[in-house]
């Protein structure tokens, strides 16, 4: 079965037969999944949409492809990390205040593989609300990123930032239109999101 079957597609009755049968029987639990695979079916199921690449190259052309999907050519990106803004220079996009913006640029701190949901903090956000960032955020990350839950997270952003530990963390998980009676995610921004996700391990 290929990969993306085996992340995306449905499953047939003797498929799952073979699968029920193989790992002990009906009433055996599950078998986890790796947290790579977990956090893909996850994202997507949160309607996330990712770009998985294997060089710099390829997170380049990605990049160009999803502005000429939406016809972002003549639009604005926002960066507020001006390194990464640096690494995609060579793309010659169109730059603004976060005001003006069409799309924001991004890194984040940590994937969060239990549900699909993308942690940031004030190292992406500076003090600001996500509900004042665009509706279009481009999330560059690497695979190392991939965390199982946000605990794992926080646990990380204190140790890499031992001697300022940033604050305005918080997680984005809904990227498409919530239902209007949803309490589940009241009060959540919706975001038409993309990740360009680099291998590094």
């Amino acid at each position: 079965m290929s990969l993306f079957r085996k992340l995306f597609g449905s499953k047939s009755d003797k498929e799952k037969e073979e699968e029920t049968t193989s790992h002990g029987g009906k009433y055996m639990p599950p078998v986890k999944l790796p947290i790579d695979e977990s956090f893909m079916i996850n994202f997507k199921d949160n309607g996330g949409k990712f770009l998985y690449c294997d060089t710099m190259n390829e997170v380049y052309d990605n990049m160009a492809l999803i502005i000429e999907e939406n016809n972002w050519q003549d639009k604005s990106a926002y960066f507020y990390d001006q390194n990464l803004k640096q690494s995609f220079n060579d793309l010659y996009l169109n730059t603004s205040g976060l005001s003006d913006a069409t799309y924001f640029v991004s890194t984040c701190e940590n994937l969060i593989s239990d549900d699909g949901s993308i942690l940031l903090s004030s190292n992406q956000l500076a003090e600001k609300k996500l509900s004042e960032f665009p509706t279009n955020i481009i999330i560059f990350a690497t695979t190392s990123q991939i965390v199982t839950n946000i605990g794992e997270g926080l646990r990380e952003i204190k140790t890499k930032n031992a001697n300022k530990i940033p604050t305005n963390i918080s997680t984005i998980k809904l990227f498409k239109p919530a239902a209007e009676n949803d309490f589940l995610t009241y009060g959540s921004p919706s975001k038409n999101l993309y990740l360009l996700l680099l291998e590094d391990l």
